[in-house]
């Protein structure tokens, strides 16, 4: 597991899903708001169901937590680092940020 930093901009991770090695893209939204936008490939599991479903986390490969602006998400890597995932980041600025920057057809909400 190579440490990775703490978090990273969304054109950094238009960039990084191209390659063969792309990070796992966790969304933690909720599922309403995944029904809104969502990135096809991510492994949806809600903030709060974290906990109980750490097990589904690949050890592979890195991890790019997801949410709407960015604050869940971040918390989430601090805590995925807390439990020894140094491979792990944050999107900065979320799904909004996404939709600002890299893909202005995605909703915002």
């Amino acid at each position: 597991m190579t440490a990775q930093p703490i978090a990273i901009e969304v054109e950094e991770l238009a960039e990084r899903r191209q390659a063969p090695d792309a990070p796992v893209l966790l969304d933690v939204r909720e599922p309403h708001e995944l029904e809104i936008c969502r990135f096809p490939e991510s492994l949806d599991i809600p903030m709060g169901s974290l906990p109980g479903r750490v097990g589904e986390l690949p050890v592979d490969r890195p991890i790019v937590v997801v949410c709407r602006s960015g604050a869940r998400s971040m918390k989430v890597t601090q805590w995925l680092r807390a439990q020894g995932r140094e491979d792990v980041s944050n999107l900065t600025g979320g799904v909004l940020a996404w939709s600002a920057r890299i893909d202005p057809s995605w909703p915002t909400y």
